[in-house]
């Protein structure tokens, strides 16, 4: 059955239903008016390993156009317009959305996109709205958005890192016998993001058993007292856990090394090193380390001392001769030397004790009862003009009475002293007495000076620069003033004769003894020692000491460049700063660069600059021996009190033998020359050929495998090397030369730009002078001897003898043989000068034998050949002869055999001529050689026809010759034969 529909109400019947179902809590359709609504913030927390927000408020969103949802008495039609359709997060790379979970009670939910690591974000910040399913009157689509909320989320760490050392091993030192609060501290770290599980809780040591413990910083200490004798080095293996009680992925190994109780000291250095000559500087502390015992230090000084006072005059000095030193040092002129090493020209010094030694300086003993006096001539000092007087010298405290090293007085009746130079206690007191012929008044003349280096028993080098009124001491290249001067008139005019001494001052005795230690001795020639004994003339204030290189230097002064050079050591210590180091290190050294001092405030810089300290000796020819070395060390602290008590060190430095050279010389031994060439203005040149070499021998190890093969031995290398002579002298052997018909001469304007002076002698000649090898071949080359009264003279010897550093290294005795070769008289006969000129006029004198000798530039037909040479030329000969005859002789024995094959009989011919003795004369004339020759030839002819026996021996033959050559002249020149010599040559060697 089909129903109507009911009738459609009227408009107002529309509005009043609306208003009573608005009244009523009914709800119908209708327009959405209502934004949905969220809390301003919200603050959520996701664990990294998870995608789920949590979020406090929880996110739910309202809306206004939504149905009560607890109103009992209406009945409830939801609509799209109360539904929260979804949420929109705004941000760049916000690795979160949010989803829907309840439409109609706005309920939502956020969570991640992606795997979250709080490592590298722990915090993510956005905004959020919510909008819901809405739609307008005319039912399109009018969807409502919240406002934006601000999220904050957290991301939660999660345990998954494990902790890291830092360093992947640790080490320390500790003193024995002390506890530490904390030796080292061990730290480790942990990836994690969150203080829970990032941060090291706890440290724990693996190793069993161990004296130590770590705290929960990591700080290991001790927890007892250790011992380095029980062990030397602990090993520990430490590990670590985080607050997540997660435990170190890898432990670390701790090293504690246990030292012995701790003294300050410098440690690291070698208590003896070995110098070798000519290496240069030698470091002494390569490896120096300063030991503080942890103390904090704010400065450190340290003190480096070379002992070199038992070397030569003080330290390592060139030990020529003072005069050689003074020319090497630019005091080229004026220098007399008055304690010279002995020579032959130079020999007033022999007999005074002496050290001895070549390696060092020459250097003079005086004991109180010794003294040398100067010959005359050798100085000379005018007091009105400048003068130096120089001296090494080495005296202790012996006592307050006078001691005289230098003292020039009269040599009889007035004991005046002219000028004298002498200690007195610890004084050193220069008297110089003005010349009569100056003004009669007080002029200063005795000066003093108070000095501890006089009476301090070391080596001092005294320099006295004298120009009246001024004098002026140099002790040591310092200068000194004297601290009291004494004025004198001058002396009375006399014409007695000085006398210089050194050790002692020579005045005539008295006969009454005083403080002076006046001893009596004979009148000594000039170089002679001298003994206390009784006599007229005496020594009075004898020196005790030790005196070198006393000179005087008339007519200039010394300046202080010279002195300096005189003074300076050759060896000593030095320290070059490196360009990198040296901040704030402080060097001073003295002059003698003896004493070296560093200073700085920082330790480790000290001992940079420790390591750069070095010796070094500039010498080619060190002398060798031990240099003691102290180390003395002063370290403040900050307070600027002593502190860390470094104790001093002591070593040495070792300098090795140098290789010992030797001189060599060489040239023509034996030579002979005409008399004339004696006679003539030039002479003859005793050396022309002269070489002078110096080698020294080194030993060479075996290269490769050799090395290993205990057979194998080293070799000896023989190497050529340069270095300078002071002196050759050329002495005569025999008789001593006679000034009024012979001498040794030398160009000495060819000299003059050398440094070599020449002595002459009855003696010989002495060549002086630091200079080359080369110079000293070329002085020598001009050395010439003369004698213009050669008739009597046969030959002349002479030895030549080098040396280097005043006699340390002496070359071999050369020698040399010159013979004179006379002019021989005009024969009667000139055909037979003609003929054979060196066999005429046999002058009847004994020759002399030049057999081997050099004759250089003969003069033929006016000199007679030497006894050797005629002997040569006649064996010669006769040698000739001989051959030939021999020849014959077995051409006609070999004849003879061929006849005697028929006849079934056979020969032989022996020539045997090893018992030959030859008789000749020497001086016979030509007609004899010719008489001999004639005979020859018909002994030929005999021998061809075989008229002599098979074996004939050269005695038999010779005397048949003999014979024959006696019968054969006997009967043609009986008158006319001249007196013959019989020469014997039966020792010659051929």
């Amino acid at each position: 059955m089909l129903r109507r529909p009911a009738p459609a109400p009227a408009p107002a019947a529309w509005l009043l239903l609306a208003a009573l179902l608005c009244d009523c809590g009914v709800w119908a359709a209708r327009a959405n008016k209502h934004k949905p609504w969220l809390e301003p913030t919200y603050h959520g927390i996701v664990t990294e390993n998870d995608n789920a927000v949590l979020l406090d408020p929880p996110l739910i969103a309202l809306d206004k156009d939504a149905p009560l949802r607890f109103a009992e008495s209406f009945e409830v039609t939801v609509t799209k317009e109360g539904e929260i359709c979804g949420f929109k997060i705004h941000g760049q790379n916000v690795p979160f959305d949010a989803v829907v979970v309840d439409k109609s009670t706005g309920e939502g939910l956020i969570r991640s996109k992606e795997k979250l690591d709080c490592e590298l974000q722990k915090d993510y910040t956005f905004t959020i709205q919510a909008y819901d399913c809405g739609r307008g009157p005319d039912g399109s689509a009018n969807a409502k958005k919240s406002h934006k909320a601000t999220v904050h989320i957290q991301v939660n760490d999660v345990n998954e890192y494990a902790p890291v050392f830092k360093e992947k091993s640790y080490q320390a030192s500790v003193v024995e016998g002390r506890r530490y609060e904390s030796i080292l501290r061990v730290e480790a770290v942990d990836a994690d993001c969150s203080p829970q599980f990032s941060q090291i809780c706890s440290y724990e040591i693996v190793t069993p058993d161990v004296p130590f413990t770590v705290d929960k910083d990591g700080h290991i200490k001790n927890t007892e007292k250790l011992k380095y004798g029980k062990e030397h080095q602990y090993k520990l293996t430490v590990t670590a856990y985080d607050c997540g009680k997660k435990r170190a992925s890898e432990d670390v190994l701790v090293k504690i090394s246990i030292k012995p109780t701790c003294t300050p000291g410098w440690q690291g250095w070698d208590s003896r090193v070995e110098y070798e000559p000519g290496t240069g500087a030698l470091a002494l502390f390569p490896n120096a380390h300063l030991e503080t015992c942890d103390e904090s230090v704010a400065s450190v000084q340290v003190t480096v001392e070379l002992e070199t006072s038992h070397i030569g005059k003080g330290c390592d000095r060139d030990t020529y001769s003072e005069k050689s030193l003074h020319r090497l040092c630019g005091a080229a002129s004026g220098t007399a030397e008055l304690l010279p090493s002995p020579s032959g020209s130079l020999n007033w010094t022999v007999g005074l004790p002496t050290d001895n030694g070549h390696d060092s300086d020459q250097v003079f003993e005086f004991n109180g009862t010794q003294a040398v006096r100067i010959p005359d001539g050798v100085v000379s000092v005018n007091p009105k003009e400048p003068f130096t007087v120089s001296v090494w010298m080495r005296h202790g405290p012996f006592g307050r009475r006078k001691e005289t090293i230098l003292c020039s007085s009269d040599k009889t009746d007035m004991n005046r002293h002219h000028y004298s130079l002498f200690v007195h206690g610890c004084r050193f007191i220069f008297l110089l007495r003005q010349d009569p012929s100056g003004e009669k008044k007080y002029k200063p003349a005795e000066f003093h000076w108070k000095l501890t280096q006089v009476c301090d028993e070391e080596w001092h080098h005294y320099v006295l620069n004298v120009e009246i009124p001024r004098v002026t001491l140099y002790v040591d290249g310092v200068s000194h003033e004297p601290f009291s001067v004494t004025e004198e008139y001058p002396l009375h005019p006399s014409r007695i004769e000085t006398q210089l001494v050194v050790g002692a001052c020579w005045q005539e005795y008295s006969g009454v003894e005083s403080d002076n230690e006046t001893e009596p001795v004979p009148v000594a020639p000039a170089g002679c020692w001298t003994f206390p004994s009784g006599g007229d003339l005496h020594m009075t204030q004898f020196f005790r000491g030790d005196l070198a290189g006393l000179t005087i230097r008339s007519g200039k002064l010394t300046d202080k460049k010279v002195i300096d050079c005189l003074y300076t050591c050759k060896e000593g210590l030095d320290l070059q700063v490196p360009e990198d180091g040296g901040r704030g290190v402080k060097v001073q050294a003295n002059p003698g660069r003896s004493v070296l001092t560093v200073e700085a405030e920082d330790v480790g810089e000290l001992e940079k600059a420790l390591q750069h300290v070095t010796y070094l000796n500039s010498r080619q020819f060190p002398t060798p021996g031990v240099r003691r070395l102290r180390l003395t060390s002063t370290a403040r602290c900050f307070n600027e009190a002593a502190c860390a008590l470094v104790p001093p060190v002591d070593g040495s430095v070792m300098v090795l033998q140098p290789e010992e050279p030797k001189i060599s010389l060489s040239g023509v031994h034996h030579f002979a020359r005409a008399a004339s060439e004696f006679e003539s203005s030039e002479g003859v040149f005793l050396f022309p050929e002269l070489r002078i070499i110096s080698t020294v021998t080194r030993e060479v190890e075996p290269n490769g495998e050799g090395d290993e093969d205990p057979t194998v031995q080293e070799s000896l290398v023989s190497e050529e090397i340069v270095h300078d002579l002071d002196t050759c002298e050329v002495t005569v052997e025999g008789e001593e030369l006679n000034p009024e018909q012979e001498s040794l001469e030398v160009d000495m304007a060819r000299l003059q730009h050398k440094g070599i002076e020449v002595s002459r002698s009855d003696l010989g000649v002495v060549f002086t002078g630091v200079d080359t090898m080369a110079s000293y071949e070329e002085a020598l080359h001009l050395l010439r001897y003369r004698n213009w009264n050669s008739r009597s003279l046969l030959d002349r010897k002479f030895k030549l003898v080098c040396s280097e550093l005043n006699g340390r290294y002496i070359s071999n005795e050369f020698q040399v043989e010159v013979n004179v070769i006379h002019t021989a008289s005009p024969m009667e006969h000139a055909s037979h000068m003609a003929a054979q000129p060196q066999f005429v006029h046999p002058e009847h004198r004994s020759f002399v034998d030049l057999s081997g000798h050099n004759l250089a530039n003969p003069h033929p037909f006016a000199v007679v050949p030497s006894t050797a040479t005629v002997v040569i030329v006649v064996c010669v000969s006769f040698l000739v002869f001989m051959i030939i005859l021999g020849v014959f002789r077995i051409r006609a024995a070999h004849q003879r055999t061929m006849r005697d094959q028929d006849t079934g009989k056979e020969s032989e011919m022996d020539w045997d001529d090893s018992a030959l003795t030859i008789t000749v004369n020497p001086m016979e004339t030509y007609e004899d050689q010719h008489s001999e020759e004639e005979e020859e030839e018909e002994e030929e002819e005999e021998s061809e026809d075989g008229e002599e026996e098979d074996d004939v021996t050269s005695a038999e033959s010779e005397s048949s010759e003999e014979e024959e050559e006696g019968g054969e002249h006997g009967d043609q020149q009986p008158a006319n034969r001249q007196q013959q010599l019989e020469w014997d040559d039966s020792t010659l060697s051929y």
